[in-house]
């Protein structure tokens, strides 16, 4: 890999599960004003599309320093019953403002750790949801599982109620780099996990690594990759660490010096990709990889993978309802998020009131370039009409990638865009250009992560 190209490229970037991103919002969004934009793109799609729900069970036994989510940590499982209550009486919130039964197309458990709820609160919760509401036909449910406390009645369970997909935090195998991120769990339980999943019919199942960790070797990725071709999970996201101490004071526990440097830290990731090619994965989109028998892989030769604050999926739906505390939702036009102190959540929710702190509506302009953000990101492509796209950020951005152009990142065409391989692994950097928001109120301090 081009090493003058890491060094002029790498820079701090948005990941880009949304355009414009949270630091970029203008907070111009009432409750008033939020419930109309719910009601409004509910009565649109519902009927159609289905509505996808993203719940955030906060709750972990220990923090993982290198995580960036918000969580609480306690050993505590009274916690488990509120807080369960709670996300059912904003869910019942939102079904009475829908006026309507809303059609589920996807359901994803998401954290801190959702195997910290016993099964039979995972189960209450779910059947709590569900029984106000209607499951699409291709409906696909998933959740997040740490392999130290997922147990088979979790797997069970959740099988039994249409679940069909998890993903294990696996990060590093590595016993020096698990113990400095505070996430040791044997390979042992990981491979228990991924095979009761596979006896239970669990179609998809989803590891997630991170690269750039502190104290990483290169042999620490050979050894995690080779262990992870092992058990063959169906998808792989193999994520940059991100390095933000100044948001989580738990990545202080280690400093930049026990980092790989870029052209390591870029090697790591290389490696990596090479061992996962060679064992029939295939990249797709950024930092993701799928056997060609996942509907992943198939969603993106189909040019209909899409990408939202879930993450990848081969599931299109305009509207994502966020439940719990800190969870984002995006009507399309709008986006909300919840407050993000549990005891705050609580007493919003106890006055009957939704528990969103900010927003954001989307103008004219955030539509067409959040349109060609997302292509760029699924498809490696955009287009545009130039009588159709009066945004003059668009226009901004395709003079601002001339240099990209040059460098063998991109291909221009007549209104079209198309990123090349050596551009793939530039992607934050390409969707940067489009981002009309930031470079018109360029960070003064540390906001981002770097994109190497």
């Amino acid at each position: 890999m081009n090493e003058n190209l890491i060094k002029k490229y790498n820079v701090q970037a948005p990941r880009y599960t949304s355009f414009p991103t949270v630091p970029y919002w203008e907070n111009n969004l009432t409750i008033d004003q939020w419930k109309l934009e719910v009601k409004k793109s509910f009565d649109k799609t519902n009927s159609n599309d289905g509505i996808s729900l993203y719940l955030h069970l906060p709750f972990c036994q220990s923090l993982c320093t290198y995580c960036g989510c918000t969580t609480r940590i306690t050993t505590n499982h009274a916690v488990e019953q509120p807080y369960l209550n709670a996300v059912l009486k904003e869910w019942e919130m939102y079904v009475t403002l829908f006026q309507g039964v809303p059609r589920i197309k996807e359901i994803h458990l998401g954290g801190g750790t959702p195997t910290f709820f016993s099964p039979e609160h995972l189960k209450e919760l779910l059947n709590g949801i569900l029984s106000k509401a209607e499951v699409c036909e291709n409906h696909e449910f998933s959740f997040e599982a740490h392999p130290n406390n997922t147990s088979y009645e979790h797997l069970k369970t959740l099988r039994e109620i249409g679940f069909t997909r998890l993903s294990l935090g696996i990060q590093d195998f590595d016993p020096t780099v698990q113990e400095i991120v505070n996430r040791i769990q044997p390979f042992v339980n990981v491979e228990r996990v991924t095979n009761e999943a596979r006896e239970l019919g669990y179609t998809s199942i989803n590891f997630d690594l991170i690269y750039g960790l502190p104290l990483q070797k290169k042999s620490s990725v050979v050894n995690t990759i080779t262990k992870v071709n092992f058990l063959k999970p169906d998808r792989i996201a193999l994520y940059s660490y991100a390095h933000v101490p100044w948001i989580k004071p738990g990545q202080r526990k280690f400093t930049e010096l026990d980092l790989p440097k870029d052209e390591e830290k870029r090697e790591l990731y290389e490696i990596g990709r090479a061992m996962l090619e060679e064992a029939g994965y295939v990249e797709i989109g950024m930092d993701h990889f799928a056997l060609k028998t996942d509907s992943l892989y198939k969603a993106s030769q189909q040019q209909k993978l899409h990408r939202n604050f879930m993450g990848y999926t081969h599931n299109y739906t305009e509207f994502m309802l966020g439940l719990g505390v800190s969870s984002i939702s995006d009507t399309w036009y709008a986006f909300a998020q919840n407050v993000k102190v549990v005891e705050e959540y609580y007493d919003l929710l106890n006055k009957n009131e939704l528990p969103v702190f900010r927003g954001h509506v989307l103008t004219g302009e955030d539509l067409i370039l959040r349109r060609h953000i997302l292509n760029i990101m699924c498809k490696f492509e955009t287009s545009w009409l130039d009588k159709e796209e009066q945004a003059p950020g668009l226009y901004t951005a395709l003079h601002r990638i001339k240099e990209m152009e040059l460098d063998g990142l991109i291909e221009r065409l007549p209104y079209k865009l198309l990123v090349t391989e050596e551009g793939k692994k530039f992607i934050r950097n390409i969707c940067m250009a489009f981002d009309a928001r930031l470079w018109k109120n360029t960070p003064q301090k540390e906001v981002f992560s770097k994109v190497i």
